[in-house]
């Protein structure tokens, strides 16, 4: 492989991804591929993300490219946020990593309880 085609990891990169492969950005992600959500439907939907969390996914999805925010009434003041069409090509990758971790989960978990007996044994 020649190194020009070569995949990079850098900095931009990385935070890229840390950011929309975080917990919550998958859970958001995959409401909004469904359908437009105001914010207290993406609460609901996601029961276990903190008001505060949600609100910093979002916004960390709308920095990227990944989600947009349309005000769609101003009394009172309702937002529905939906993916972009950059956030819909995120898509088949995500699928392919989840497929990966389902195929490959039973192997992780074997990997993960023979580090920890290691560990407590201290070896």
């Amino acid at each position: 492989m020649d190194t020009a085609d070569e995949l990079r990891i850098d900095a931009p990169h990385r935070e890229l991804l840390d950011q929309v492969l975080d917990k919550w950005s998958l859970s958001v992600l995959n409401e909004l591929c469904e359908r437009p959500c105001r914010f207290n439907e993406l609460r609901r939907a996601i029961p276990q993300v903190t008001q505060k969390s949600l609100t910093a996914t979002l916004r960390r999805l709308e920095r990227n490219g990944v989600v947009e925010r349309e005000v769609v009434s101003t009394r009172p003041v309702a937002i529905r946020y939906q993916i972009t069409p950059l956030g819909k090509t995120f898509r088949q990758p995500i699928d392919v990593l989840l497929a990966w971790a389902s195929q490959h989960m039973p192997a992780v978990e074997r990997a993960r309880e023979g580090f920890d007996k290691r560990e407590e044994a201290g070896l």
